[in-house]
């Protein structure tokens, strides 16, 4: 066996001090990129950091040793563009949406129509347009489609609220959503959505255009068809949706980076390990 691969760390839940005590997705990259030890590492855009560790702290063992593949590529995307942002939350909002329980789809798909609107503002596009996927996503939920459209009319979102709330709000949500959806193999989910992820931030710091950027405007007709939704907005459904459209976040589902949570999550139902799953969701939901 290579000598060198014995002293490397094994990727495990949440920070370490030392590369003897483990590492966790983020910890590893920024031993490979020969940084100081830090699961913050420069080497990486942070909310794609953040993506990575909360994906890190959230599938099992085994499927976490899996993800080791993927660290060497995200070494290097990093960069000041806010488009980057917006695509990471757009990626994680449109992943999450068809899945994510009630309760979760109207904070969801508030963060596909701010990420999409800031890409619109910041490609100086008109607004209104939505990528394919979003159109999809939104398609999945139309109740709370609707809500979060007329939510959006409303609400005014800056770049600076954005990339402080919305777009940390939108990962973070996303990936508890995941661990808490009804589906057979969360961690498969969360790993296609970290690999996808990735992949875009590659594209556009590449100067390549991500795959999924085929485009409409919602509330008109295309060749693609047409986004249409009907329903009522609650109380507590505008206060989640406020969250995630770029005001400081209070749930451990839309807390902004660093915020504490002060309730655990929730576990998903179907499987095995859902204590330990729901208790890492919760832990995760502060280490992002």
């Amino acid at each position: 066996m290579d000598k060198h691969l014995e002293h490397m760390p094994v990727l495990s839940r949440g920070r370490h001090r030392n590369p003897k005590r483990g590492a966790c997705f983020m910890e590893l990259a920024s031993y490979l990129a020969g940084e100081r030890w830090s699961d913050h590492p420069a080497c990486t855009h942070p909310l794609l950091a953040a993506l990575a560790r909360l994906v890190n702290d959230n599938v099992n063992d085994e499927n976490r040793a899996a993800l080791v593949p993927l660290v060497p590529s995200i070494i290097g995307l990093t960069g000041d563009d806010l488009r980057v942002d917006a695509r990471i939350a757009l990626r994680c909002a449109t992943t999450a949406l068809p899945v994510a329980a009630a309760e979760r789809q109207l904070a969801l798909a508030v963060s596909v129509l701010a990420a999409e609107e800031m890409l619109a503002r910041l490609d100086g596009a008109p607004p209104g347009r939505l990528s394919e996927a979003s159109r999809r996503a939104l398609d999945e939920v139309p109740h709370a489609s609707a809500q979060a459209r007329r939510f959006s009319r409303a609400a005014k979102i800056t770049e600076k609220g954005f990339r402080r709330y919305a777009a940390p709000n939108a990962v973070q949500l996303a990936v508890v959503g995941i661990v808490q959806a009804c589906v057979n193999d969360p961690d498969a989910l969360l790993r296609r959505l970290l690999e996808e992820t990735i992949a875009d931030c590659a594209a556009m710091m590449h100067g390549t255009t991500p795959p999924n950027d085929a485009t409409t405007t919602y509330g008109t007709t295309s060749a693609r068809g047409t986004t249409t939704a009907h329903g009522s907005t609650s109380a507590r459904d505008a206060t989640a949706a406020r969250d995630s459209a770029g005001a400081p976040a209070a749930t451990a589902a839309t807390a902004p980076v660093g915020t504490p949570v002060s309730a655990p999550v929730g576990a998903s139902v179907g499987a095995a390990d859902e204590p330990a799953r729901a208790g890492a969701a919760s832990e995760a939901a502060v280490r992002v």
